[in-house]
């Protein structure tokens, strides 16, 4: 009697996402505790959040605000970002057009610190913030987009926040292998997709022990990021 010998078929989603651990390591062999990851990805983020606790932690914020101190918290927070290079150029600029007057500052500033330091239920939270970026003034560039719409919860909060960048995104999840549901309008489904993805990564890379969203956000960013060809 012969007996059939059955092999376990290889499973496509685990052969992209042990490619996808490969090129990471690739690039940094040290994983997120090795000294070029801090270096090239890590770093500046961390090192904005660090200023973000300076310059605006939630006693300092508080206190600007009952100052009526908008163009005050404007600066800083334009100005924490501005060290970075998550923000394309032309969203900068419409962010700065965006809270230029009185009334402008005051609902950016009054928003953020409710988003940032207010927030109970994350969806609840998410999306009345974003209603208030929507409510800013538009010079030439949009202000609603993406990435200025998750850069300062990411740096403010890296523990709880991610950083959207659509296009890298939604690469490194095809690579992945993750159904990333995405939609250029900002909205709460896309944006809890991916802290799946988030999550994901995060179970999947324990080994390599990540810290916070910087370091989830910095794993899809080589993913999909044409500065980190496959």
């Amino acid at each position: 009697m012969k007996v059939k010998l059955f092999q376990r078929k290889s499973d496509p989603t685990e052969k992209k996402r042990k490619r996808c651990m490969q090129k990471f390591l690739f690039y940094f062999p040290g994983g997120f505790a090795g000294s070029k990851y801090k270096d090239w990805e890590r770093g500046y983020k961390w090192n904005a959040h660090l200023t973000w606790q300076e310059k605006l932690n939630e006693n300092e914020f508080s206190q600007l605000l009952k100052k009526k101190e908008y163009a005050e918290i404007v600066k800083r927070a334009v100005g924490l970002e501005s060290k970075t290079n998550l923000l394309f150029s032309f969203e900068k600029m419409a962010l700065r057009d965006a809270v230029k007057t009185t009334a402008s500052a005051k609902l950016f500033s009054e928003g953020l610190f409710d988003y940032i330091y207010r927030s109970k239920d994350q969806q609840q939270s998410f999306e009345k913030f974003r209603d208030m970026i929507s409510r800013l003034p538009v010079r030439q560039t949009r202000v609603l987009t993406w990435p200025l719409l998750t850069v300062f919860g990411f740096i403010a909060v890296p523990e709880q926040h991610i950083f959207l960048k659509p296009v890298v995104t939604k690469k490194a999840a095809e690579k992945y292998g993750f159904d990333f549901k995405y939609s250029s309008k900002p909205n709460w489904d896309t944006y809890e997709s991916l802290l799946e993805f988030a999550e994901l990564i995060r179970t999947d890379t324990i080994n390599m022990r990540p810290k916070d969203m910087i370091d989830l956000q910095s794993f899809i960013w080589v993913m999909g990021s044409e500065e980190y060809p496959d």
